[in-house]
């Protein structure tokens, strides 16, 4: 890629050498750090740990597990999992000073700056036929952009088939559904119906079983910072690309633009109306997930898939009208919303294989045989007869009961490999006997899963699904999305990235609890402040890096 700076080339150059030293001391394509014969079934098939780092917080499964019992038992393999507890960046600064990996972890840019992951495609070709198959047609966009090297497997966006979209994960202004019912199910489009709505119906019940209503919730938390800083970009009409707005192919930030002040202004006003919660800004990511599983918050802005167990112990509390839909609301109903997006690669996450990694091979041969339909389904529907039933027609179904079960975080633990699954290769899309790969896209199972509450909201509005509420999307640019570029550890694009982010979450939330006639000074501050940043540097190498996946990732 033409243009690198010279920390890049450095950084790059230092990756190689570290990795060069590890691999020659592995024997070539053996990366086996304790030098074991990765060839010998008999060993495969013995039993082996495998110790697993994943960079956010989660819970144990049980240790009668019978999704993690059923893997030990035909593949030999157990898991010990840490989640983070913590600051990311902290707990990544200790692990990397003192090369303490496990044998897998989560994707992350610092660790693979710091060498800690070892180069896969060489593997996968000689080792992992499924796998290679799997990313066959997304292989060169796996590759790092620095040395070509491919050093996690993307877990979301390597699809089979067509996308099944009878649910939605992604971003949205979400109201609970008794908001929308009470006010005669209306169409709102745009950010002033939205507040509108929610301000009346706080006014008519200021209390929600008994708790204080709570207007509007912003998340703020970690890296979970999308919550405060994204939605200005959607509201013009835009899909989502992190930190830039991208037109024509070239990215610029939007923090300080007219269109993003406009959206922090609204906030403010809607604060000097009580209806954002006043401990929005100091609260964690367990009390945000806590409030709305209580049902008190009337909306938000948010990934659904953040969300999602929260809004699951709603279900399971039956209190459906105090789930979520997710608006695509603009600022002027003439710009068409852009929210849903098709399937993009998700170069961020999944799972690498450290430079410590026991058994490199049999890492790669566990996620070879899982990537194969019959462990899918396991990992996905569960078990046939326990889990889910298989009618005359062959199509996958749950019964009512089933369907409860799995809204239960407590059964979920016992019963479905969720922290593996979540972070490793998976088929997306439908099986090769039809059925969907996730049992919420499952057209009839979908259907036949809701309650009487969805059904009548549905038929309000003529929808078949919470879909429906979104346009369809557009097809994806080949550069699509800008938030996946790595920016580079020390580079001067990842510095001036971090100071925005740091700057963004001193003062937008000085600007949204701004006293009246304060707000323009605490903007114009703001703004001042991210003038002194080397902004420039920020958008180029994302520009850059935009412009080597069109020259590399367009079919020739």
């Amino acid at each position: 890629m033409g243009g690198k700076s010279k920390s890049v080339l450095r950084l790059s150059m230092i990756m190689l050498l570290s990795l060069g030293v590890i691999l020659s001391g592995c024997g070539g394509n053996n990366a086996s750090k304790a030098g074991k014969s990765n060839t010998g079934e008999q060993e495969a098939d013995g039993p082996f740990e495998i110790t697993a780092f994943i960079g956010e917080a989660g819970q144990q499964p049980t240790p009668d597990n019978k999704i993690y019992k059923k893997i030990k038992d035909e593949l030999g393999v157990t898991f010990k999992f840490e989640f983070l507890a913590g600051d990311i960046n902290q707990k990544l600064g200790v692990m990397i000073a003192g090369s303490d990996y496990p044998d897998i972890m989560t994707a992350n840019t610092k660790l693979t700056a710091a060498g800690a992951f070892i180069p896969l495609e060489d593997l996968i070709e000689e080792h992992a036929p499924n796998l290679k198959k799997h990313y066959e047609k997304y292989w060169n966009m796996m590759k790092d952009p620095n040395d070509g090297h491919i050093y996690t497997l993307p877990n979301y966006g390597a699809y089979n088939g067509e996308v099944a979209s009878t649910w939605y994960s992604g971003p949205a202004f979400w109201i609970q559904k008794a908001v929308l019912k009470e006010f005669g199910y209306p169409k709102v489009k745009t950010l002033d119906e939205y507040f509108d709505l929610i301000a009346k119906y706080k006014e008519k019940y200021p209390t929600i079983d008994g708790s204080p209503t709570i207007g509007f919730e912003i998340l703020n938390y970690d890296w979970k910072n999308w919550g405060l800083f994204n939605a200005p970009q959607h509201l013009i009409g835009h899909p989502n690309d992190g930190g830039v707005v991208v037109k024509d192919g070239k990215a610029e930030i939007f923090a300080n633009k007219d269109y993003a002040k406009k959206y922090y202004q609204k906030l403010n006003d809607m604060n000097q109306l009580g209806l954002i919660d006043k401990e929005t800004f100091t609260q964690n990511f367990d009390q945000y997930m806590a409030k709305i599983s209580s049902g008190t918050v009337l909306g938000m802005f948010d990934q659904h898939w953040n969300f999602q167990s929260a809004e699951n112990a709603l279900i399971t509390q039956e209190k459906l009208e105090r789930t979520y839909v997710g608006l695509p609301l603009v600022y002027d109903p003439s710009i068409r919303d852009h929210y849903r997006d098709r399937a993009a690669l998700n170069l961020n996450n999944g799972f690498g294989i450290s430079v410590n990694a026991k058994d490199p091979v049999r890492i790669l041969k566990m996620w070879d045989r899982l990537i194969q339909e019959d462990w899918q389904k396991i990992l996905t529907w569960g078990i046939e007869g326990e889990d889910y039933i298989v009618n005359e027609k062959g199509r996958f179904l749950r019964t009512e009961e089933q369907r409860k079960k799995t809204t239960d975080a407590t059964w979920e633990l016992a019963n479905k490999a969720k922290t593996l699954y979540a972070s490793s290769p998976k088929l997306e899309g439908y099986f090769s006997d039809g059925n969907a790969t996730d049992a919420a896209a499952q057209p009839e199972e979908y259907q036949a899963g809701l309650k009487p509450y969805d059904k009548e909201f549905l038929a309000a509005y003529g929808f078949e699904s919470y879909v429906d509420f979104f346009s369809d999307p557009p097809e994806n640019p080949i550069y699509y999305p800008a938030w996946s570029v790595d920016l580079v550890e020390g580079s001067e694009a990842k510095i001036v990235n971090t100071k925005l982010n740091d700057l963004s979450t001193k003062y937008l939330p000085q600007a949204i609890l701004a006293k009246p006639g304060e707000f323009d000074k605490v903007w114009n501050e703001y703004t001042g402040e991210i003038g002194k940043l080397n902004v420039k540097a920020y958008e180029e190498r994302i520009n850059e890096v935009l412009q080597w996946r069109i020259d590399t990732w367009t079919v020739k």
